[in-house]
């Protein structure tokens, strides 16, 4: 009975969110939870988990935090300026990283940082496997429907939760394409999560606006996963987490 409420609830927001202003910034909370990520990575040498274990000192989660400007045709995603408790009294360097998908033209522009180099990812937009569930749940004040989809080079199972009150396919990460707006992500089990804190509705012309100038090597999206692809490989070899360079 309780599903059925919330599912009457879902179909009455999801026909009544149309005319409502769509465009703001949606706040989020990442997680990496480093003592499940690892227990997950068979693969570690039991040199490289003492490391990470001293590393830690007992300390299992990370937060940071990250912001997805949206409106009805296109998005950017990320890292806020927010700094956690543990970053206080370290000098952080901020790596470049911003997600850009334009819905309209069925494009992405990516700026990632990765092995100590800046690369733009331009290609047009493929659209993930997602696998939509009857499971429901709030996330931020919205009532959302889980859906599923597996990274097979990252080796990740992602769980989303997305809100049909938000018509928007934009999502966290590199994530998208579902029939509203994401506002969860559950990698692997609870290795990483990210979670919405808070929507802002509000004009974000200028922060949706690209860069006058992109520095960065253009490669496409397919050679952007071969690197990661490689470099996991190499990693794996060596018994080491490659998840210290780049992003889980």
């Amino acid at each position: 009975m309780k599903k059925i409420f919330l599912l009457a609830l879902l179909y009455i927001a999801y026909f009544t969110s149309f005319g409502q202003n769509n465009e703001g910034v949606v706040y989020f909370t990442r997680t990496t939870y480093w003592t499940k990520l690892n227990s997950q990575l068979t693969y570690l040498s039991k040199q490289e988990k003492e490391r990470m274990s001293y590393m830690f000192g007992g300390k299992d989660d990370w937060a940071n935090y990250t912001l997805l400007y949206f409106n009805d045709n296109e998005s950017k995603y990320v890292n806020s300026e927010e700094k956690n408790e543990e970053s206080e009294g370290y000098a952080w360097r901020k790596e470049a990283y911003s997600i850009g998908r334009n819905f309209t033209k069925n494009t992405m522009t990516d700026v990632i940082e990765m092995l100590g180099k800046t690369y733009i990812v331009e290609d047009s937009l493929k659209l993930p496997e997602w696998k939509i569930l009857n499971d429901l749940k709030e996330v931020a004040g919205h009532i959302c429907m889980k859906a599923q989809v597996e990274d097979p080079i990252k080796n990740q199972k992602i769980t989303a939760w997305f809100a049909q009150d938000l018509p928007s396919q934009a999502g966290p990460e590199r994530l998208w394409g579902l029939p509203g707006m994401i506002l969860e992500l559950d990698i692997n089990d609870g290795a990483v999560t990210v979670v919405a804190t808070k929507i802002e509705f509000k004009k974000v012309d200028k922060e949706l606006e690209p860069p006058k100038k992109l520095k960065g090597k253009k490669i496409t999206d397919a050679e952007y996963q071969g690197m990661i692809d490689k470099f996991i490989k190499e990693k794996i070899k060596e018994e080491i987490n490659p998840f210290w360079v780049i992003r889980y």
